[in-house]
């Protein structure tokens, strides 16, 4: 936690913004450090500048601006219609937060639908969008096609999370949110487009709605690319959750491999310190809860 005095907000308390955070920044080489000793990597998503700073209070390595936000800030029924506009909008929100506050916490800012299909070079001027917001690093869903974006990307000093399995800006390609990389030849297929993604360069790797044995397989392969996962197992070098997920207040059913964190919790701030707690001692998430 932070060595800063702490002021109450109706979300909890937050470290004022004068003495400097005793946590090291998250960049690429700590998350490596993490990975190299077998500590999990933390990751929750943030949409705006309050929940952001509460999440870096609690401990959280990475936030990500997801795109997300089109499902529990906007109402859609999709991540489709989230614009590189309104993405650029909530990075910086999130962004201005953590500097009030003195925050550590890696951003990674999602590249929406549309913003990086048409060209390489689109896919660049888009990354810029975000990063000039203020994002370290910028995610895209998506193998195969995806690796030599990816390399042009981090060929030019943007680094790039990939996103394999459950890809939400395809859900309606994929036939609805349905369990990915069954059978030999899609779970062939996923490890492929696994090494193929950290050899073009990407550093973080999203497996979402992966068998648990299959992510495994796919983290131990990969030595310089790490995965977080979600509803994934327990084998990743990290997990994620959408933070309304994992607060028991999105508009919906919660998927099962999730766990309401704020149940046993008095703030929102607890919350998240007992998701950073349960990722690292290894008991969330429980393989038990999935059905593949």
């Amino acid at each position: 936690m932070n060595a800063a005095t702490t002021t109450g907000t109706p979300y909890g308390t937050l470290p004022s913004a004068s003495p400097l955070p005793l946590r090291k920044p998250v960049s690429l080489p700590r998350l490596q450090e993490m990975r190299d000793r077998g500590e999990k990597i933390t990751m929750l998503t943030a949409y705006d500048a309050t929940f952001a700073a509460v999440a870096d209070a609690a401990g959280v390595e990475c936030i990500l601006v997801g795109d997300s936000l089109g499902m529990v800030c906007q109402g859609l029924n999709s991540t489709v219609g989230v614009t590189l506009e309104t993405m650029r909008y909530h990075t910086e929100s999130v962004v201005r937060g953590l500097q009030r506050v003195q925050a550590t916490v890696w951003v990674i800012g999602d590249l929406p639908f549309g913003s990086y299909h048409e060209s390489k070079e689109q896919a660049l001027n888009s990354a810029s969008v975000l990063m000039r917001a203020g994002a370290h690093m910028v995610k895209l869903e998506g193998g195969g096609w995806t690796t030599e974006t990816v390399r042009f990307l981090v060929e030019r000093g943007i680094p790039v999370c990939a996103h394999l399995g459950l890809t939400p800006q395809t859900v309606h390609a994929l036939g609805g949110y349905r369990v990915q990389g069954r059978g030999d030849a899609a779970a062939l297929q996923l490890r492929r487009q696994a090494i193929e993604l950290q050899d073009a360069g990407a550093s973080m790797l999203v497996l979402e709605m992966v068998p648990a044995t299959l992510s495994a397989d796919i983290t131990v392969e990969l030595k310089t690319c790490h995965t977080i996962g979600i509803g994934a197992g327990d084998g990743t070098a990290g997990q994620v959750l959408v933070m309304h997920d994992m607060l028991g207040i999105n508009l919906g059913k919660n998927p099962k491999f999730v766990h309401n964190f704020m149940e046993d919790a008095s703030s929102v701030r607890g919350a998240m310190a007992a998701f950073v707690a349960a990722v690292k001692d290894g008991s969330f998430p429980d393989n038990n809860l999935h059905a593949w």
